[in-house]
């Protein structure tokens, strides 16, 4: 029996994506007018996204220990080996909550098989993690293989974005009110990306145009064989910038393969419409 591949919603991997590769997502919850919904199944990016420029302000919860209960207890029961590869620590609970249900499941279902693996990641760069993963389960992977797969992508993938608005992380809490006013007058726009699962800014820079060229030189100095790996850009409603960006990684580094996505409604919610990153390995792709 093949190990399944469980992620949650915050790998922003497109629903065909899950189905091609047999990738079991959790969802996590947005609740707007204090209704709550289900990331992907039930509001789609486009709609937050929508809804954010008219001034409604989403909220997240993560994936309910419930679901977690119904997924692993499943698994377990059918004598199915799973690695679930959760959404950073450091940005969501989700986490935590998995590694508790794991407890429980494991004291019910002694021979149970599976790992909880915090993969300090979000958006497509946990989406590329999972993705490699499952390519591997595919076609008969050991457990330990794709452990070990799993957890070298996550050790060395790169998070390097920008956010249209800095009024987005301010509401968050990621930055002050004053620097968010600041940053709107000025059209500074700020460079973040992840460090050990947290997001630390790495610069101001002023200017749309200028906020790209600077993401791929970022990219040319931590990427390592940029031609020969997958790379993945995702965007806060605004496929045309992400196509530029990825047309310049073409002319630039030669990249064959580069996946587009939507930032999906959990991490858009809070960075907002306009949101750019881009994902890659600082070391050699296996």
């Amino acid at each position: 029996m093949n190990v399944k591949i469980v992620c949650d919603s915050a790998s922003d991997l497109h629903q065909q994506t899950l189905e091609r590769h047999s990738i079991h997502s959790l969802p996590l919850k947005i609740i707007m007018n204090e209704e709550e919904y289900e990331d992907g199944l039930t509001i789609k990016p486009q709609q937050v996204y929508d809804r954010m420029r008219q001034g409604e302000g989403p909220k997240t919860a993560q994936v309910s220990p419930q679901d977690f209960r119904d997924a692993f207890s499943e698994f377990a029961r059918n004598g199915q080996p799973f690695i679930y590869f959760a959404f950073s620590s450091e940005l969501s609970g989700t986490y935590q909550t998995a590694k508790m249900v794991e407890e429980e499941i494991k004291e019910e279902y002694e021979d149970a098989r599976f790992e909880v693996i915090d993969t300090k990641a979000a958006s497509l760069g946990l989406g590329l993690i999972v993705m490699r993963a499952a390519e591997l389960a595919e076609t008969g992977g050991s457990f330990e293989e794709i452990l070990k797969l799993g957890m070298y992508h996550a050790t060395n993938m790169e998070h390097i974005f920008t956010v249209d608005d800095l009024v987005y992380l301010q509401r968050g809490g990621r930055v002050s009110r004053t620097a968010a006013f600041v940053g709107g007058m000025l059209k500074i726009k700020p460079l973040l990306h992840m460090e050990d699962g947290k997001l630390v800014p790495l610069e101001k820079i002023r200017g749309t145009k200028k906020v790209l060229k600077r993401m791929l030189e970022v990219m040319g100095e931590r990427g390592t064989d940029l031609q020969n790996q997958r790379i993945a850009i995702s965007h806060g409603d605004d496929q045309e910038r992400a196509e530029k960006l990825a047309e310049m990684i073409r002319e630039e580094y030669g990249t064959k393969e580069i996946q587009i996505e939507f930032v999906g409604a959990t991490i858009g919610a809070h960075a907002g419409p306009g949101t750019i990153a881009l994902f890659f390995l600082n070391d050699s792709y296996k």
